[in-house]
């Protein structure tokens, strides 16, 4: 489990193989370490085998901390049990779950609204 870093301002945070009730308590502490308002935050599950219901309450905790901030966290790469139990749990439809961390940057970064040549001749535009 670590903060593997920041590309573009958007902090990416590794889980550790199990998120239980040994470790829920301190991977919460890290993901909610890394929250700052407006923030933009990967929660990178490639490494989890297992997750208990405390994991997925720690989760909860930490989304909801951010939507308190504004932030906004991607949740990714989670797959087999890990993955499994954010389905059965219902939490899958309330958290932003990418597939890959490449999917969970692109949610992330902003999105520009138009190229040059739109803010030059808008359409519909005569002249």
């Amino acid at each position: 489990m670590k903060n593997s870093g920041v590309e573009d301002a958007i902090a990416t945070i590794m889980l550790p193989e199990r998120v239980d009730s040994a470790t829920s308590a301190s991977v919460e502490a890290l993901m909610v370490g890394a929250l700052r308002p407006n923030a933009s935050v990967i929660v990178d599950g490639s490494a989890v085998t297992y997750m208990s219901a405390a994991g997925v309450r720690a989760l909860a905790i930490v989304l909801h901390r951010a939507a308190e901030l504004s932030a906004r966290i991607v949740f990714c790469s989670f797959s087999g049990p890990a993955a499994d139990c954010l389905l059965v749990s219902g939490f899958s439809q309330l958290f932003d779950v990418a597939d890959s961390t490449e999917q969970a940057l692109s949610r992330l970064r902003p999105k520009s609204a138009e190229g040059p040549a739109d803010r030059l001749h808008p359409q519909g535009a005569t002249g």
